[in-house]
């Protein structure tokens, strides 16, 4: 029987299993097609994330530096600014990164099996087995314990019996090549709940995306507008976004980590941080050998929630009218010292400084 078995090799998955490996654990982690594809989710993503991976990782992933973003009540408007002088965050390509936490996961010693779909999961008192369908057909793995990282449709929370996450939004991808290295993000507050986004990707072109709730037609939507603004075509994508984790992640052999534990971000959909964060939690405190969950998940919560309960709050904001819209984003535009992944910067001292001082 092995320590470890996780299931989905996306950012957090591929994480837990390489921060196990380095702990001496036996890990065996499943990827139901390649890695990194199809492309589900945006590239954007906070320096933050370099505190994970190897020093030369920038080099390899980095296609971009933004330095702010603007916020667009109308998609005719100039927008309002929010900026730093420095970089604050990245546009990095997005599967090669999903590439590169595998390549360490096994590196560090985890048995890495692509192609491979688990289609059950069982939990008994002593330990968790899974049906495995591969090349060569099913087989079945005996493990201590089950990491979850399969994905807003978790088989591994569906087989075990654990609550769905709040909500899902419906999101679409569309990469256009021509370069542009413009060095903010356009935020369209146009879609029911949520918007559209622009960001630009340097020499790899313009990446734009919609997200919205089920029944909204978000290809429909976004090929409209871009269309009506003469925007070339280009490659596709498209996926859901867990909006809110459910009252509970794990069982006594389980967890859950990722987009499986609806850990992203409401306000705007990312969830690579906060499923990086999870899974280092999740690394440091279970040992397959003498198993706590619970400890995970009171770990986890103590860590993100907070910032969640916030972006529920930024989220909701998303649907004011618009002159009350305009008059909130008119008093916090400028420059601002606030953490694209943590809510509560909104309230520190400096930020709140630079508020009442403009």
């Amino acid at each position: 029987m092995i320590d470890v078995a996780v299931v989905g090799l996306g950012p957090a998955g591929a994480h837990y299993a390489r921060r196990a490996a380095q702990q001496g654990q036996s890990v065996l982690a499943f990827e139901r097609g390649s890695v990194g594809e199809p492309l589900a989710c945006s590239g954007h993503v906070s320096r933050d994330l370099w505190e994970f991976l190897p020093d030369a990782a920038p080099d390899r992933l980095r296609q971009h530096e933004i330095r702010g973003a603007r916020f667009h009540v109308t998609s005719e408007d100039d927008g309002y600014r929010f900026y730093r002088d420095e970089p604050i965050s990245n546009a990095i390509d997005r599967v090669d990164l999903d590439r590169l936490l595998v390549e360490l996961a096994a590196e560090a010693g985890a048995e890495i099996r692509t192609n491979h779909l688990v289609t059950a999961v069982e939990e008994g008192p002593e330990s968790v087995s899974l049906t495995v369908q591969g090349p060569d057909g099913v087989e079945r793995v005996e493990a201590a314990m089950v990491v979850g990282a399969d994905g807003p449709q978790s088989t591994v929370r569906r087989e075990l019996g654990l609550p769905d996450p709040e909500t899902f939004l419906v999101g679409t991808l569309r990469h256009v090549p021509e370069p542009d290295h413009g060095d903010h993000v356009d935020v369209y507050l146009t879609v029911p709940t949520f918007f559209t986004w622009r960001i630009p990707r340097g020499d790899a072109g313009v990446e734009y995306g919609l997200a919205a709730p089920p029944g909204y037609d978000v290809v429909d939507h976004l090929d409209t507008r871009l269309a009506g603004h003469g925007v070339p075509d280009g490659e596709r994508f498209g996926g859901q976004i867990p909006i809110g984790p459910p009252e509970r992640v794990h069982t006594d052999r389980a967890i859950l980590v990722g987009d499986a534990a609806g850990q992203t971000k409401p306000f705007t959909g990312g969830g690579i941080l906060y499923g990086l964060r999870a899974a280092e939690i999740a690394a440091q405190r279970l040992d397959p050998n003498d198993l706590d969950t619970a400890a995970y998940e009171q770990a986890w919560r103590a860590e993100l929630g907070t910032e969640i309960r916030l972006g529920r709050w930024l989220r909701r904001a998303y649907s004011l009218p618009d002159p009350l819209a305009r008059l909130g984003l008119s008093a916090l535009a400028g420059e601002i010292d606030v953490h694209m992944d943590e809510p509560s910067s909104l309230f520190s001292k400096d930020a709140l400084g630079t508020l009442f001082r403009g």
